[in-house]
């Protein structure tokens, strides 16, 4: 069995650009269908969110930026608000809309039968704009949850006719360095026919769109058995992936912590952005976790997340590039298989640390955070007010 490769210079280069989007949402009280249990020290205000995910970074380093959820982050003035990130060293990051959430929207956002309605939903895209223009992001995140649950309910090509008019009129709206990240969901809420169903879907209207629209993957929003990674070597071939919205399921979308179900999965998808060296931030790709923490305190699950996609991202970074693609050519399955595998039962967690320790950070982010008192400050803090929960 041949040896991992000593880590490079290089590699502990790439790990220390690494960046890995925090979504604002993952710091309030969220919940399922059965229960939201209330944690405290959770954030009232979209200040406080920020507040977070300034924390995140400063125990990993490599968290700088959080994503908004408009209308769930709305402020006054978001000029005030990039200023205020900027202040505790992060930036805003990816904006996401909310076309799921009104009663109106009970048969669909931009796909709706009804063009009143029709036109609220894109309307709500075109303020998401304005939103991006005023702090500074590039990203436009687009995830509808539109969709069918009985034949015959709605006209299927109408449908995608009405999305792709929606689409049309946002990206046009987009600055110079502006996109649009379309996100795609095997299914739920709509249970007969998705809107955008899957990559395919995706894809196809982003190619109609234009350069500036990409692909979105939640890796939770698949069918199981899914080769993730394969879509990841597609769309990166294409130039169309855009982003990741970072997550773990067991049986369907159920936003766990990135790595808690399939470990070997996360490495594979790295394995994939590692090959085709699009892990440096300069090409592109938003890496942004998308999770719920519904039992687990906040701030310390999302540093663990940000820490499981540094040691799958170490790992690939390890495989012996040369060796793989000479047992590739050569045709010999279990030594290609062995390499890869070599790789991926290292123990890692060595090498981040001195990253971290040249970096000026603690080497063990989660017992820095303990330790900090962080945790018991906003517990503190926060005590009084309404808190910032799921939706609000």
């Amino acid at each position: 069995m041949p040896p991992v490769p000593e880590p490079t210079s290089a590699v502990k280069q790439a790990l220390s650009r690494q960046a890995i989007e925090t979504p604002s949402w993952a710091f309030g009280n969220s919940g399922t269908r059965f229960k939201v249990f209330a944690q405290a020290g959770v954030p009232r205000t979209v200040e406080e969110k920020v507040d977070d995910a300034a924390a995140v970074h400063r125990f990993t380093g490599v968290a700088p930026s959080v994503a908004l959820h408009i209308p769930w982050d709305r402020v006054d003035d978001y000029g005030a608000l990039a200023r205020y990130a900027a202040d505790r060293g992060v930036r805003l990051g990816a904006i996401n809309t909310n076309v799921f959430q009104d009663d109106d929207y009970k048969l669909g956002s931009v796909t709706n039968p009804d063009p009143r309605v029709r036109r609220k939903a894109t309307d709500h895209l075109l303020h998401a704009v304005d939103v991006m223009d005023a702090t500074g992001s590039r990203d436009l995140k687009l995830w509808f949850s539109d969709g069918i649950n009985y034949p015959g309910q709605d006209d299927l090509r109408d449908r995608q006719d009405r999305l792709a008019a929606a689409l049309r009129e946002t990206y046009d709206r987009l600055g110079g360095d502006q996109r649009i990240l379309l996100e795609y969901k095997l299914f739920e809420p709509a249970f007969y026919a998705t809107d955008v169903p899957d990559w395919g879907t995706s894809y196809a209207h982003c190619a109609e769109l234009g350069p500036k629209a990409a692909v979105c993957i939640d890796t939770g929003h698949h069918a199981p058995g899914t080769n993730i990674e394969f879509i990841v070597a597609f769309l990166l071939r294409q130039g169309r992936l855009g982003a990741f919205d970072f997550n773990s399921r067991f049986y369907a979308d159920d936003d766990l912590m990135v790595g808690a179900a399939d470990t070997f999965q996360l490495y594979r998808i790295m394995n994939e952005i590692v090959r085709a060296d699009a892990l440096d931030p300069a090409r592109g790709i938003n890496f942004m976790l998308d999770q719920c923490h519904n039992i687990e305190a906040k701030v310390p699950a999302v540093i663990r997340s940000v820490m499981n996609v540094q040691e799958a991202t170490a790992k690939a970074l390890l495989v012996d590039r040369d060796a793989l693609a000479a047992a590739q050519t050569a045709g010999d399955v279990l030594e290609a298989n062995a390499v890869l595998m070599d790789a991926y039962n290292t123990d890692v967690r060595p090498l981040l640390a001195q990253v971290r320790a040249d970096a000026g950070l603690d080497p063990d982010p989660v017992a820095a955070y303990k330790r900090s008192g962080y945790q018991q400050e906003i517990e503190a803090a926060r005590a009084d007010g309404r808190q910032a929960g799921w939706g609000a």
